[in-house]
């Protein structure tokens, strides 16, 4: 792999992986249209760990808050304390994405070879964005955070396990569909994304320790992963801002031309 691959994938990583439109299906599809051999163990590790930088720093302080709300409401063992809520459904909607990630992924794993499936499932986001626009009542924030409501998103979470199939499209569209703002929608969907990126990274630095495939040379294994943190902290820091003002109509016309694209023509 070259540095420019290495700044291409990297990029597509740090984008796709916030914006709704599925990291994992343009990592199938991507080096597949452009004949680009398959990234090492050790790239694709770096890359993750490059996305959850980006979502570490950005949410940094969300993240204290929540963590200290975590630890108070145990010692009180009450949900009435501020933020309580919102951690308690971001540890509860990370448990369907968990055991999907454990039970299912050698049942998916081929899919990762499989460009038109990808493309395919970039219909199924396409589908989910639209329908969560249609019924969304966009009237929620998340103070008014449920426990039930975090196991529906993070339910919406586990689906993308499936490539093609966006973990913060599907988990936005889930939020809308719960009747939360985009906005709220669009943070918690990050702030879920933590643990699950964080456990998927630690899968595959598990098989990488394991592993005796051969890496690709420092400067490309560096270059993919700082790509990934700028590109990902842009693309939340953009999204945010988005959706306070427009619809996810866009990103589901992009699935549908690229998912369709491929399999008409690919």
């Amino acid at each position: 792999m070259s540095v420019l691959q290495a700044f291409a994938l990297g990029l597509l990583q740090g984008l796709t992986e916030f914006l709704p439109v599925s990291s994992s299906g343009h990592l199938v599809i991507v080096p597949w249209l452009l004949g680009w051999p398959h990234a090492s163990l050790t790239f694709d590790t770096l890359v993750h760990w490059g996305t959850l930088t980006a979502v570490l720093l950005y949410f940094r302080s969300e993240v204290v808050f929540y963590t200290k709300a975590a630890w108070t409401s145990l010692r009180r063992r009450s949900l009435d304390v501020p933020g309580a809520r919102v951690a308690w459904a971001i540890a509860l909607g990370t448990l369907p994405g968990a055991l999907a990630g454990v039970l299912l992924e050698d049942l998916f794993e081929n899919l990762f070879h499989a460009p038109k499936a990808a493309a395919a499932f970039l219909l199924v986001t396409a589908g989910l964005l639209v329908t969560s626009e249609w019924v969304g009542q966009r009237v929620r924030t998340l103070e008014h955070m449920r426990l039930v409501d975090g196991l529906l998103i993070g339910i919406g979470q586990a689906l993308a396990i499936t490539p093609g199939i966006s973990r913060s499209g599907a988990t936005m569209a889930a939020g809308l569909m719960r009747g939360y703002r985009r906005e709220d929608a669009a943070r918690f969907s990050f702030l879920l994304g933590i643990p699950l990126i964080f456990g998927a990274g630690l899968m595959q630095l598990v098989k990488l320790l394991t592993a005796t495939t051969q890496a690709e040379p420092v400067s490309v294994l560096l270059v993919g992963f700082l790509t990934a943190a700028v590109s990902g902290f842009l693309a939340i820091h953009w999204l945010l801002g988005y959706v306070r003002r427009h619809s996810l109509y866009l990103f589901a016309l992009y699935c549908l031309l690229l998912g369709g694209g491929v399999l008409l023509f690919g």
